[in-house]
């Protein structure tokens, strides 16, 4: 399409086998993304999140979406973006889900340096070590996002963030929050610590409540949060400063890792914009 206009007929539509189309596609897998640099952003959250940072290749949309999201579209080809229609099965093609919003961006990779997001004197982190759920990694984000906090580390072998799933669930937060991935455990630790971060572990035999840890949160903090099947490996916790239970007080016997995340970060947040610091 060229930049600018909207108006072509299905005719014009590019195909599942266009050669734009199947490099795009090629992208839910997490070796191209690599390779390529670029990974996609499906729906209208995530596409409008994209766009507005300046990140975004190439639309591809359907007839539906151009009816349906005309302004969102008609807006990224004033701004200069390539805007692409294809037909309804190159969409189903470019989509992972069941029902495809015929909307998806290639988008440039949006994790950075661990080092980029500590030479900013962050105050708030949210550490997923070893995350293997994209459901859970993009729910994490969206919160992290939601309460304010500086960044998310992803540490350890974790799920990929421009994994699709992931980044649906993140509705957009994905492009606002900075993500880090270092893979050395023991290296993310020692450059958080370094950098005068007091790392707090989530764990149910904490010796610090959370109710009583807002002395903790009036300095710069980074959250621990273990694997969605096992929790953080104890070692792990015995490297953190202090350990952090959240009170139960029902009769369940956890919880899981999204909502630990949720809570503890909004304990720390709410001390943070209570101008404690």
């Amino acid at each position: 399409m060229t930049k600018g206009h909207l108006s072509e007929r299905p005719a014009d539509a590019l195909s599942e086998r266009n050669p734009r189309v199947v490099s795009a596609v090629k992208l839910h897998r997490a070796p191209q993304r690599r390779k390529a640099g670029l990974f996609l952003a499906e729906g209208a959250n995530s596409v409008t999140a994209a766009l507005e940072t300046g990140r975004v290749r190439e639309l591809f949309y359907s007839a539906a979406a151009a009816t349906r999201e005309h302004e969102l579209i008609a807006g990224a080809s004033a701004a200069g973006v390539r805007t692409t229609l294809v037909s309804d099965r190159a969409a189903e093609h470019l989509g992972e889900t069941v029902t495809a919003p015929g909307l998806v961006a290639v988008c440039e990779l949006i994790d950075v340096p661990l080092t980029d997001i500590l030479d900013k004197r962050p105050r708030m982190l949210a550490v997923p070590v070893e995350i293997a759920e994209p459901g859970n990694a993009g729910t994490l984000i969206r919160v992290a996002d939601a309460v304010g906090a500086d960044g998310v580390v992803l540490a350890g072998d974790t799920v990929d963030p421009h994994n699709g799933k992931c980044v649906r669930a993140t509705a957009g937060s994905l492009f606002h929050v900075p993500v880090a991935r270092h893979h050395d455990v023991a290296e993310t630790l020692d450059s958080l610590a370094a950098a005068g971060i007091t790392l707090l572990a989530t764990t149910a035999a904490g010796e610090v409540d959370l109710d009583q840890a807002d002395e903790l949160f009036q300095r710069p903090i980074a959250w621990l949060f273990g694997n969605e099947a096992h929790g953080l490996d104890p070692a792990v916790a015995a490297r953190a400063h202090h350990r952090v239970r959240i009170p139960i007080h029902g009769r369940a016997e956890s919880l899981n890792l999204a909502a630990a995340a949720a809570i503890c970060l909004y304990a720390s947040s709410r001390v943070r914009h209570a101008g404690a610091f």
